[in-house]
């Protein structure tokens, strides 16, 4: 029976391949669970990869097979679906405005090519409030590039594809639950840590996760100091990040000292642990992603890295050139150097906030505390299934008037502008455009509420990123490794 089996075996036993999977360790003092999960392309089932970490070996195998269902599920879910094609403005008369998503309200590039009759490609997703079909503009609900075969739209794509607001499990609300915790994550810090870093550090007195506290004791040991910062608290989340570096800058690998681990989760100590456990893990995962392969080799089993090197061209978009440069330059920097660089905004310490002020919880229903929390504020939750042939199910789940990326690909909309312009941040404008700046596409309910067109500064907060890109986009898998090698 499934009951009896590990959830990293349910996941295995969900594909019709085999998996290539190993711990990835000896990179890090910590050595802290971190695997690595690689489905390889077949006829029977498209690939995926993923990497995993935890408090456990089994935990992080789990977590490296759900990151790879959902880019093998994704993958798999829109082979030779047939995308319907039509502006928003046509869209609208054949469907009824309730049944199509305004794009304006999907937080787009400002300043970028849209208007209601600009063509577009759309696919279905589901309206968890009253069960509806939505078509979605395809981009939004794909989550890599090859999630849409076949020739884009005339006028291309609306933005760039990218993977959040994935999640998997065993079940359907898990899943989207996993899913959603991921968009309030990003939507929370968009605009308030990296470049934009707000400062603000969480006191973590009264921690009472016991693996937390643990994980705490052994960086302390190992002479790794780290903090954890607030984002933000809406929707009765607590949106955390964890940063920070050895205190003798020994870090074999200098991309090591900007690891970064996120979390969202309606319960402090929960947000926490996994905030903690993925900093650890990613000191480890930016070393076997970004070292050289003299230093990643060790730490893989024998044949690992010709097979990938030999079957994986650069995972590299024309347009993330700029990541893999940010990268190659922090290569060249030195640990030293690299902290220096962050140390105004990453790693700046300007406010303190208890962790017993901020919201917990100790419920079971995770999926009606979160949809439930965003259904009260006025907000949709669109859902797309993607089912295994096993156990494993994953989701992508879109919410309309959420944010992201909004310091690398320009993508803005209502919530990013009022919370620039609440902080006082000069790379908004409300009203006569400052002029050259980019216009924020928003409906006209939005620019009312706002007090006329906002306007955002592209060429500005690309300065403000500057040499801090790569903590944004990071270049693929072995990327690096394989320009320096050359």
């Amino acid at each position: 029976m499934t009951s009896t089996l590990t959830a990293s075996q349910r996941y295995l036993d969900s594909f019709p391949t085999a998996v290539d999977e190993f711990a990835i360790e000896g990179l890090d003092v910590l050595d802290v669970p971190l695997h690595s999960a690689v489905l390889a392309p077949s006829p029977e089932h498209p690939g995926g990869s993923g990497l995993g970490y935890g408090a456990t070996r089994e935990e992080a195998r789990t977590g490296a097979m759900g990151e790879m269902a959902e880019m093998a599920l994704s993958l798999r879910a829109h082979q030779g679906v047939e995308r319907e094609q039509g502006s928003h403005a046509e869209m609208t008369r054949r469907h009824g405005s309730d049944r199509v998503a305004d794009p304006r309200t999907l937080c787009l590039e400002a300043g970028s090519a849209y208007d209601d009759d600009r063509p577009l490609q759309w696919l279905p997703m589901t309206r968890q409030r009253d069960g509806e079909t939505v078509l979605v503009p395809a981009e939004l609900v794909a989550s890599a590039p090859d999630d849409l075969p076949g020739a884009p739209p005339p006028g291309g794509w609306l933005t760039t594809v990218i993977t959040n607001g994935q999640g998997a499990a065993f079940d359907a609300d898990r899943a989207v639950s996993h899913a959603l915790l991921e968009l309030l994550q990003r939507d929370g810090n968009a605009t308030s840590f990296r470049a934009m870093d707000t400062g603000v550090v969480v006191d973590l007195a009264g921690l009472r996760d016991p693996d937390a506290l643990a994980l705490l004791e052994r960086l302390d040991a190992e002479g790794i100091d780290v903090v954890v910062k607030l984002a933000a608290t809406e929707f009765g989340v607590v949106d955390l990040y964890a940063v920070g570096c050895s205190r003798d800058l020994s870090e074999p690998v200098p991309v090591m000292a900007t690891a970064c681990g996120e979390a969202a989760h309606p319960d402090r100590d929960t947000a926490v642990r996994k905030a903690l456990h993925e900093f650890a893990s990613a000191r480890s995962r930016k070393a076997f992603m970004h070292g050289p392969f003299d230093v990643v080799l060790p730490a893989t089993p024998p044949g690992y890295l010709e097979h990938w090197r030999g079957g994986h061209p650069p995972e590299r978009l024309v347009e993330e050139d700029r990541a893999l440069e940010a990268m190659l330059a922090w290569t060249r920097m030195g640990t030293g150097a690299l902290v220096d660089l962050l140390q105004d905004t990453v790693l700046s310490r300007r406010s303190t906030v208890a962790l017993t002020d901020l919201p917990t919880w100790s419920g079971d229903d995770l999926h009606t505390a979160a949809t439930g929390a965003l259904h009260a504020a006025g907000y949709d939750v669109l859902v797309e299934l993607q089912p295994s042939m096993g156990d494993a199910v994953a989701a992508k789940v879109l919410v309309p008037g959420l944010e992201v990326e909004t310091m690398s690909y320009g993508r803005i909309g209502e919530r990013g502008v009022r919370r620039l312009r609440e902080r006082g941040e000069p790379l908004v404008a409300i009203g006569a455009d400052p002029g050259g700046w980019a216009r924020v596409h928003l409906t006209a309910a939005a620019e009312e509420r706002l007090g006329g067109p906002a306007w955002f500064d592209r060429a500005g907060a690309d300065r403000r990123v500057g040499a801090l890109y790569a903590l944004y986009r990071e270049p693929g898998r072995h990327t690096v490794a394989e320009v320096l090698a050359r």
